[in-house]
């Protein structure tokens, strides 16, 4: 079997705070629940793609992006505002939400506390959502899906992107480093794309397109756009 090779993409150690936050390690590092993960890390999270995994997400999420101008668009556990800062420059109107308020002080915009599970908004209030790497901290995938569908308008379009399951199998986690030097990973739970894509059919979503980013031959990242079907 081929040895897989993460060195050009990940440091092969947990430390300082612009590091990239994925790892192989044979030294398990705690894994500790996202919303507990998230209040350590975010005083060192950027609000912009600072590692070669995530500009390989955004570089695949932009390709995906439909035209948002004008739009009203949810960056669904958007964090420390990457996408809502992305999204408004392109002339969307952004609402930001994540379950990690830590996160959320350092976004701009309009932004709000929330589970994906449980989204403060009514039925069909946006034209699109935007989810970037976040769902694999979610177990059911199913109820992510459904929230989103109701929550987006007939013909919405939703697009998500997660750490690649390949990686998830192999061992991969996204690790950081807190402020008092330790090592943390963040709760993160397989879900194969078979897996994915029975969870929108049965929400009522078309997958529409997918990229899966690779480095070293290897896919690193998971991408794809779907969009709402008719029907309540």
């Amino acid at each position: 079997m081929r040895a897989l090779c993460l060195s050009a993409l990940y440091e092969p150690s947990c430390r300082g705070a612009d590091v990239s936050p994925l790892f192989w390690l044979r030294r398990r590092p705690h894994v500790l629940p996202s919303r507990a993960a998230y209040a350590l890390w975010a005083e060192r999270y950027p609000a912009e793609a600072h590692n070669l995994l995530m500009q390989l997400e955004q570089d695949a999420m932009l390709d995906l992006m439909p035209d948002v101008c004008s739009l009203r668009v949810l960056d669904a556990a958007g964090g420390t505002g990457r996408y809502n800062r992305i999204l408004t420059s392109l002339g969307a109107r952004v609402v930001g939400c994540d379950h990690s308020l830590d996160m959320l002080v350092r976004s701009d915009g309009v932004v709000c506390g929330a589970e994906l599970t449980q989204l403060p908004f009514a039925d069909q209030s946006f034209d699109g959502v935007v989810c970037g790497l976040a769902i694999g901290h979610v177990r059911l995938l199913e109820d992510v899906m459904r929230e989103f569908r109701r929550v987006l308008k007939l013909g919405g379009w939703l697009l998500v992107s997660d750490l690649h399951p390949f990686q998830t199998l192999r061992g991969a986690q996204r690790t950081f480093t807190s402020a008092d030097d330790r090592c943390y990973a963040v709760e993160h739970y397989l879900h194969t794309f078979e897996e994915t894509v029975s969870a929108l059919q049965c929400a009522g979503f078309s997958l529409q397109a997918v990229r899966e980013p690779q480095h070293g031959g290897w896919p690193v990242v998971l991408v794809w756009r779907a969009q709402r079907s008719s029907g309540p």
